[in-house]
């Protein structure tokens, strides 16, 4: 293996890289240069730390080879893996989501007709989780003081929702490369019985656009970070915050509803109950 590229090198690369020779250019040029080397970093173990899950490694083998807490590695790695995931799982699934979650999903489409969209957006996920107010994610809202009410104006306000482009791929699906080994996105949403969805106004159910997909994706990091082997609600609403540029976070944001707010209350909730949120 060639070796990595040496101290020196590195600042040589910044000094060529920075817009001038003054210190604080060169200081931007190098904090961007060491994020995207942790990037770089965190992809490769992430890929490696799959492939040992995917070889029956468990969590406290791969910590102790890494000499870090299992947590840390869920923590550190949960994104990394959950993207990998995607990408490596074409075929979705929905057998690692909780009742309600996959109750919300089926929910989320018809958010989405009712709407009168031709997509499932985050917005549409969003409103899904007041159909489950027993679950994790509704308890939470309930608490930040989100109504449905609140979140149907908001959409309303928003005007144009048009979702951005698809992509080629980034669906994903139960893998053992996680301990959630759970599935994500995929072009459509589940029907309630189960059966997959087509598109709407062939009577069927709209597909997820792209920031939803991604939403999904997030929530199994997030299900990763807890430590847990299931996506339930509250991994959905978390996921919502994790691109705050999508119309979801934007409005749980303005409605005084942070992602730590967020995250505070349903770690709480979380103490003492098992899956099925």
């Amino acid at each position: 293996m060639a070796p990595p590229p040496t101290l020196q090198e590195l600042i040589e690369i910044v000094r060529q890289d920075a817009s001038s020779d003054q210190p604080l250019d060169q200081l931007v040029a190098a904090a961007a240069a060491a994020a995207e080397l942790e990037e770089t970093t965190d992809a490769l173990l992430g890929h490696f730390v799959d492939r040992c899950r995917r070889d029956g490694r468990s969590w406290t083998e791969i910590s102790a080879a890494l000499g870090v807490t299992k947590q840390a590695v869920h923590k550190r790695f949960a994104t990394a893996i959950a993207t990998h995931v995607a990408a490596a799982n074409p075929s979705p699934t929905f057998e690692r989501f909780t009742d309600r979650a996959r109750h919300v999903m089926a929910q989320s489409s018809m958010a989405a007709v009712a709407l009168g969209d031709d997509f499932v957006g985050t917005e549409h996920l969003l409103l899904a989780l007041f159909s489950e107010p027993e679950g994790l994610a509704g308890r939470a809202l309930a608490a930040m003081d989100v109504t449905e009410e609140k979140v149907r104006a908001a959409i309303r306000a928003a005007g144009d929702r048009t979702p951005e482009a698809e992509e080629p791929t980034g669906s994903m699906a139960e893998s053992p490369a996680s301990s959630a080994q759970a599935p994500g996105s995929s072009a459509q949403a589940p029907a309630p019985d189960g059966k997959p969805a087509g598109t709407a106004g062939s009577g069927t159910r709209p597909p997820f656009s792209v920031p939803a997909k991604r939403v999904l994706r997030d929530a199994l990091a997030v299900a990763l970070e807890f430590g847990h082997n299931y996506i339930g609600t509250e991994h959905i609403l978390l996921g919502l915050y994790r691109d705050s540029d999508n119309l979801a976070a934007q409005i749980l944001t303005q409605a005084g509803a942070p992602e730590a707010s967020a995250r505070a209350h349903l770690t709480a909730m979380l103490r003492g109950q098992g899956p099925g949120h």
